[in-house]
C-alpha cells in the first residue's frame, strides 16, 4: 500500500465542475487501494468513504487576514473596488495569501512521510499549489495536477481576458513548473499547450484524466417530472458560460423538429445547469420540446440523467482549439450512450472519439448539427437502448489506466 497525501481547494462536490472531479480522483485513488488522507479548505466538515478527510482552518491571527477584512469592509463603506489596485501591484489578493498560508500551514503540520503529494485546485485559483511552493522539503514528491491553462491569457481564443497582475500569476506558474517533481494534466493537449508556455511541463507531465465520479453507497434519486423515459431525450449537463452558445444546438434541433413528422412528439432537448449570460435567450426558447432548468442540478440527479438519455452532448466554445477535457467527459463515456459532440475541429474530445467519429459537428454550423440529431433520432427509433460501445474509452477513464500511471511513479 502507498500512501498519498492531496491538498485539494474544496470536496464540495456542489459548488463547482472542479470539485467533482477533484472528489472522483480522490475516491478512485482509494479504491485503488491507497492509503488517502485529503487536506480540504471547503470550509466545512465533509467525509469521504474510505478517506481521512482534515478541514484547514482559516489563520484568522495575521496581517494578510486583517487586510483582506479591511478591504471588504472599506469596499462595502466607500463603494470603491480596489481589487485590480492589489493584484496589479501585488498579482493576488490579501485573501488569495492568506488562503495559502494557511493551507501551507495545515500541509505542514500533517506531512507524515506520504509517497505523492497532489495538489488540486478549482477554477483559476491554485492556492494549493501557492502554497507548496513555501515548502521545499517536500518538492521531491510534489505533483502539480493543472486542470485548466494558467494564467487566464494562456486560455486559446475566444477566450482573450488578461488579468491585472498577469506578470506574478506567469512568475508563480513558472515556478510550479519547475519546482514540483511530477506534473499532471487532464489531457494530452493541454499538457502540450502548457508545455509551450512552461517547458518543464514537458518533462515532468503525465496524463491522468478527469475520472468518473461514483458512491460506495448511491443514493436513491427520483425521476424529475420534466423527463420522459419513453422519449428521444438529448441532454447537455453543465454550466453554460458566456463563451458555450447554445444558439446552434437550439437552433439545429428546432430544424431536426421541423424537418422529422411527429418528433415534436417524442423528442427533448434538456439543457441542466445554470447559464446567467445565456438567461434571456433560453427563457425565450424554453417550451415542450425544450426545458432549461434555470440554475444547478445536485450532481446525483444528472448523473442518474446522463445514463438514461438517449444522447449526452458536449458543448464546447468556438475556438480553433479546446485542448480542455471537460469534467463531464468520463460520466458521458461509462453512461454508455451515443455522444452529440459540437466543438471545434481540433479538440481533446474529438481527439479521444477518433477522426471517425459519426456524430460531432461545429458549435454554429445549424445544418450540420440538425443532420447529426436527425441521424441519432433514426438509428433510436430503430434501437431505444443505442449504446456508446467504446472499452478503449472506459478503460482510459477507467482504474487500470489511473492505477499504472500512479504505480509508476510511486
Amino acid at each position: 500500500m502507498k500512501n498519498i497525501l492531496i491538498i485539494s481547494e474544496s470536496i464540495d462536490i456542489d459548488d463547482s465542475s472542479g470539485s467533482k472531479v477533484n472528489v472522483a480522483l480522490i475516491l478512485n485513488l482509494a479504491a485503488l487501494g491507497y492509503d488517502v488522507k485529503v487536506l480540504h479548505y471547503s470550509r466545512k466538515d465533509i467525509k469521504l468513504d474510505g478517506v481521512t478527510c482534515v478541514s484547514i482552518p482559516e489563520i484568522k491571527f495575521s496581517i494578510n487576514y486583517l487586510l483582506s477584512r479591511f478591504q471588504r469592509v472599506f469596499q462595502r463603506v466607500t463603494k470603491k473596488n480596489v481589487s485590480k489596485f492589489l493584484e496589479r501591484n501585488f498579482g493576488h489578493s490579501f485573501t488569495f495569501f492568506n488562503d495559502a498560508k494557511s493551507i501551507s500551514k495545515s500541509i505542514d503540520k500533517h506531512y507524515s512521510n506520504q509517497d505523492l503529494i497532489i495538489t488540486l485546485s478549482k477554477g483559476a485559483s491554485f492556492r494549493p499549489h501557492y502554497a507548496m511552493l513555501s515548502l521545499p522539503i517536500l518538492h521531491s514528491k510534489w505533483m502539480a495536477y493543472v486542470h485548466d491553462p494558467y494564467p487566464f491569457h494562456y486560455y486559446p481564443r475566444p477566450y482573450n481576458w488578461v488579468e491585472f497582475g498577469y506578470q506574478f500569476k506567469e512568475d508563480f506558474f513558472r515556478e510550479v513548473s519547475e519546482k514540483a517533481n511530477y506534473s499532471a494534466f487532464p489531457s494530452v493537449m493541454l499538457k502540450d499547450w502548457m508545455g509551450s508556455y512552461y517547458f518543464n511541463f514537458n518533462k515532468t507531465g503525465v496524463i491522468i484524466p478527469h475520472q468518473n465520479l461514483s458512491f460506495n453507497k448511491p443514493q436513491e434519486v427520483d425521476i424529475p417530472d420534466y423527463f420522459d423515459i419513453e422519449k428521444f431525450n438529448l441532454l447537455h449537463a453543465g454550466n453554460l458560460m458566456s463563451k458555450r452558445d447554445p444558439r446552434g444546438l437550439v437552433d439545429g434541433f428546432n430544424k431536426f423538429l421541423e424537418n422529422n413528422k411527429g418528433a415534436e412528439l417524442s423528442a427533448q432537448l434538456l439543457l441542466i445547469g445554470g447559464a446567467d449570460y445565456h438567461k434571456e435567450y433560453l427563457n425565450s426558447v424554453i417550451g415542450h420540446q425544450i426545458y432549461w432548468s434555470g440554475k444547478n442540478v445536485e450532481y446525483r440527479e444528472v448523473e442518474m440523467l446522463q445514463k438514461m438519455v438517449s444522447v449526452n452532448i458536449i458543448l464546447e466554445a468556438k475556438s480553433e482549439i479546446s485542448p480542455f477535457l471537460p469534467g463531464k467527459f468520463p460520466n458521458c463515456i461509462l453512461a454508455n450512450k451515443p455522444i452529440l459532440l459540437l466543438g471545434p475541429h481540433y479538440s481533446e474530445t474529438k481527439r479521444l472519439l477518433g477522426d471517425d467519429y459519426a456524430y460531432i459537428a461545429e458549435i454554429d454550423d445549424v445544418d450540420l448539427i440538425c443532420s447529426q440529431i436527425t441521424k441519432l433520432y433514426i438509428n433510436w427509433k430503430l434501437d431505444k437502448n443505442a449504446s456508446l460501445n467504446r472499452p478503449d474509452l472506459q478503460y482510459y477513464v477507467g482504474l487500470a489506466f489511473l492505477k499504472n500511471t500512479i504505480d509508476n511513479l510511486i
